[in-house]
């Protein structure tokens, strides 16, 4: 991902608020003619620790009939981006009439290392995971259905673990040019609930 220095974030838990808040992610691997293939789907952030320190990885799963996990097996690597909050940011925001318009944004991608789920009780933790992400009061609903029910649906789904080895967050506000930030404040204030959100980012970083 194209960062300028500017807009580069290294707080890892940053980009995990990020990944949790937006986790319906675009999963890209090649597919068999060497061409992207994508799937949008939720993942869930899970908390391990790399060097000591906290670092995330990701848990996921796709249909069996969806190529792309024999993409992920076969390939043993992928890349995933989450899109956070983004709005349209005018010209009209700066002092003079000599600029252009651009997108503001904030974003996460990572480069992962593929493991498909084989064994029952990860696809499990994996289920429970999404569950108690998206939907808690579900989670007492799937585990009361008959064993056979579980497991034929769990029979139409592969499970995977993406261990991240590479991660990138875009904090794009137009930190650079703080000449245009009071009117970007006001725009935004006055603006959807993504740009409002936009607006309390510009806060956390003290634009």
């Amino acid at each position: 991902m194209y960062i300028p220095t500017q807009f580069k974030s290294d707080d890892v838990a940053v980009a995990v608020e990020l990944m949790r808040k937006n986790s319906f992610a675009t999963l890209i691997t090649n597919d068999d003619n060497g061409q992207p293939f994508v799937t949008y789907l939720p993942l869930h952030v899970d908390m391990g620790e790399r060097d000591g320190k906290p670092w995330p990885s990701l848990l996921g799963h796709v249909a069996r009939t969806n190529p792309h996990w024999r993409f992920l097996r076969d390939r043993g690597t992928a890349l995933v981006s989450f899109l956070g909050p983004h709005a349209y940011m005018s010209p009209t925001v700066y002092p003079d009439r000599m600029r252009v318009p651009t997108w503001n944004y904030l974003a996460v991608q990572c480069q992962v290392r593929v493991r498909l789920l084989n064994e029952r009780a990860e696809m499990d933790r994996m289920l429970d995971k999404l569950i108690e992400d998206n939907e808690p009061s579900y989670l007492a609903q799937w585990r009361s259905l008959s064993e056979d029910y579980q497991s034929k649906m769990m029979a139409m789904i592969v499970g995977f673990e993406l261990k991240i080895t590479e991660l990138q967050c875009k904090l794009k506000l137009n930190q650079h040019r703080p000449e245009s930030h009071a009117a970007l404040r006001r725009t935004f204030a006055a603006g959807s609930e993504a740009e409002r959100e936009l607006l309390g980012w510009m806060d956390r970083l003290k634009m």
